[in-house]
């Protein structure tokens, strides 16, 4: 089958953000986050991990059901206000819920409750959604994973995994009890315990035939059930009337060419992987003879994308790396993933929108939602949605042109984001996002993230970004073009030393020399031996000289140094300032330095910068940038969602930045609040943001800021660049 390429793929993206007033065609775009902390019932600890996974709305559109694993409950969300999601609650259970659906007024949770792999048990559990009660149990005989309703609400099908444990034989299978699926009959939503019937599956696939492990499972029209094996790399369709296996076959394998297989600090997509087995997780039906699965993998595989085939096994349409790729050219692309699954496409929605039926793919590592067009034959990229951090299930509402996404990670334990269910909806208008994205260098996407500092070029529109030490072994400037929506990042120039890639470097600023090169700030880290440095790199991106800092300010240090260079002055009165990110232990508290470098005579000096007070967290410089009269700086603090409190720009006169020798007494400068930033990061419906990183003023005097998405790791991969306006106008 024809691998949608990637210039085609991203074509489609940016024909819907581009041509969309011509067009008039409808778009997603993220209108609302829910923090399923927020759910917690009173008294119960805050810093709780939570997490929504599996997620089903009510017939009425007005209530989303998700299950929480660590909580042991099911949440409800009110979406009467899709803008305004309010806490409905939970409903706590007797073990962990792993899927619900829902069947007229009750929700169906599965519901683990084994005391060992060795060992698996649970239950089907009916609870009322109106009185929030539960009204009955269904013993299952095993660990159940999916859970499933057919269209007339008569049947419920769960496939019961009994999944194997990792620590055993390294997760080699067969790793016994056999998983099996479990058909139950329901009335007025309700499961009736009596009618329930066990389908084998031992037998069928040619990977450990013993020990099935079915993972998901989805009703069509005609009552027929998709389910997948994962581990077994096999796909079964049972007749959900007669519980008869009427069809099995294998997923098979993938050729991948044009991907990253390494995990390096760079990326790099040149590699290939052949006869990668699909391994899928998530399946649904397309129609009555058609399914499609998310190719995720578990034991042996994972082929990074995913699949159409007919119901009697044919391949009718595979993508390949193509969707992996346009995350890539988007900033999503998870490099500390690159010798496992990739982007890893794990949960599917699919469903009928007007004219459209449409297909997202939910890509767990890269937190994205691929939005297909079914065309019958190759999908059409429409979108590619931002999704929280690692998106589990979705599920569509056509009937309020509404999507919601579970996404399960919580971070609340390292200071991260919650885990969140976010609400998209689908109207006439522009994508939000991405609101930058990356084009194609010699044939490959150019591969970008953790954009860390900016500086404008003498042209309107243009600009300069540098990428962070999270790809330790491909520091780069990048050229973008603003003037496009999304902007476009067009070019990628590394910087090296002695001919090879750079290392040691944690590049948080650039300015330009004046002559064609680049000033680079680099923020030390003793730890894994960076110095903090002043970089001077010519226009191939070579650099000419390190400027290392006086002993008088080593003996001082942090971790947290150079956040930001700007150049003031010409010739031998070039003046290179840089932003200190946080106080060292030579500063009083509650400030930080702005550090002052004169190249010709190489001298060093300071002023004194008042940081801003917080309740909870740390304060610290992001960026520094000159222009007319100021120099502009990002202060903020490192908190995230509804903890950040300050995401703000100020400026300093450059008339009162009259610095002192180092060692002396700092004289303190003035600050002015020019914007507060926290509306900007909510624009796009996601959470605040914690890394605000970058910022620059072009030719037309138009600000512009650009966040820092920590390289896809512990992050939502969000990049986040927008305008802020006329700075002279402020």
């Amino acid at each position: 089958m024809k691998t949608i390429l990637l210039t085609v793929a991203l074509a489609a993206v940016l024909a819907t953000s581009t041509a969309l007033s011509a067009r008039a065609e409808p778009v997603f775009n993220r209108v609302a986050s829910f923090a399923v902390a927020d759910n917690l019932p009173d008294g119960a600890d805050k810093a709780s991990v939570t997490s929504s996974e599996i997620i089903a709305a009510t017939a009425d559109g007005t209530t989303l059901v998700y299950s929480d694993s660590p909580l042991k409950a099911i949440g409800f969300i009110d979406i009467t206000d899709a803008r305004v999601p309010k806490a409905g609650g939970i409903v706590a259970l007797d073990g962990e819920p792993t899927s619900v659906a829902i069947a007229g007024g009750k929700v169906l949770a599965a519901v683990n409750t084994s005391e060992s792999k060795a060992s698996p048990s649970g239950f089907l559990a009916t609870i009322d959604i109106a009185g929030r009660t539960i009204d009955s149990r269904c013993e299952l005989g095993g660990q159940p994973d999916s859970v499933s309703v057919n269209t007339d609400g008569t049947l419920a099908a769960i496939a019961i995994e009994n999944e194997r444990d990792e620590e055993v034989n390294d997760g080699a299978i067969p790793q016994m009890p056999a998983g099996d699926l479990v058909i139950v009959a329901l009335k007025d939503g309700a499961a009736d315990c009596a009618s329930i019937r066990h389908v084998a599956l031992t037998g069928l696939a040619d990977i450990a035939g013993e020990d099935p492990e079915p993972e998901f499972v989805s009703f069509n029209g005609k009552d027929e059930i998709a389910l997948t094996l994962q581990e077994n790399n096999h796909i079964v369709i049972i007749d959900g009337k007669t519980a008869m296996v009427t069809a099995h076959f294998s997923a098979g394998t993938v050729d991948l060419d044009g991907i990253d297989t390494k995990r390096d600090g760079k990326l790099a997509f040149t590699d290939s992987q052949k006869g990668r087995k699909r391994e899928p997780d998530a399946v649904k039906w397309l129609d009555d003879d058609r399914i499609v699965t998310a190719n995720e993998g578990d034991w042996e595989g994972g082929s990074r994308g995913f699949t159409i085939f007919d119901k009697a096994g044919k391949v009718l349409y595979e993508s390949g790396a193509s969707l992996e790729r346009a995350i890539a050219a988007i900033g999503h692309y998870p490099e500390k993933r690159s010798t496992a699954k990739g982007v890893e496409p794990e949960g599917l929605e699919v469903a009928r929108f007007g004219d459209d039926t449409l297909i997202f793919v939910l890509t767990e590592r890269a937190s994205i939602v691929g939005v297909y067009r079914d065309t019958g034959g190759e999908p059409e990229l429409l979108q590619l949605l931002p999704s929280g951090i690692s998106p589990e299930g979705a599920v569509a509402i056509p009937g309020r042109n509404l999507l919601a996404t579970a996404n399960e990670a919580d971070l609340i334990e390292d200071g991260g984001a919650r885990s969140h269910v976010m609400l998209y909806e689908r109207a006439e208008g522009v994508a939000a996002y991405p609101m930058i994205r990356s084009s194609d260098k010699d044939g490959q996407p150019i591969g970008f993230g953790a954009l860390s500092g900016l500086v404008a070029t003498g042209e309107p529109g243009r600009l300069l970004a540098v990428n962070d030490s999270v790809y330790s072994s491909q520091p780069t400037i990048f050229s973008i073009d603003a003037t496009q929506t999304p902007a476009l990042i067009t070019d990628a120039l590394a910087i090296t030393r002695d001919g090879a890639p750079a290392q040691k470097l944690d590049i948080e600023g650039i300015a330009l020399d004046g002559e064609g090169g680049y000033w680079l700030a680099s923020e030390g880290n003793a730890d894994k031996l960076y110095a903090h440095a002043i970089l001077h790199v010519n226009k191939k991106g070579e650099i000419k000289k390190e400027i290392a800092i006086p002993a008088e300010l080593r003996a001082g240090e942090t971790r947290f140094g150079f956040e930001g260079i700007a150049s003031v002055g010409e010739g031998d009165d070039t003046v290179l300032w840089m932003a200190v990110q946080r106080e060292w232990k030579d500063d009083g508290k509650g400030f930080t330095k702005l550090l002052s470098y004169k190249p010709s005579t190489e001298e060093w000096s300071a002023v004194a910068y008042p940081l801003e007070k917080t309740e909870s967290g740390w304060v610290g410089l992001s960026e520094l940038t000159v222009h007319g009269d100021y120099a502009y700086v990002i202060e903020r603090d490192n908190l995230i969602g509804d903890a950040a409190a300050l995401k703000r720009l100020y400026r300093i006169r450059l008339a009162d930045l009259k610095p002192a020798a180092l060692g002396a007494t700092l004289p303190v400068v003035a600050k002015e609040e020019v914007r507060d930033l926290i509306p900007d990061l909510k624009a796009t419906g996601g959470y605040v943001v914690d890394k605000v990183e970058g910022f620059a003023i072009d030719a037309a005097g138009t600000g512009y800021v650009v966040t820092d998405n920590d390289g896809v790791d512990g992050s939502s991969g969000e990049t986040l660049f927008f305008k802020v306006g006329s700075v002279d106008a402020m």
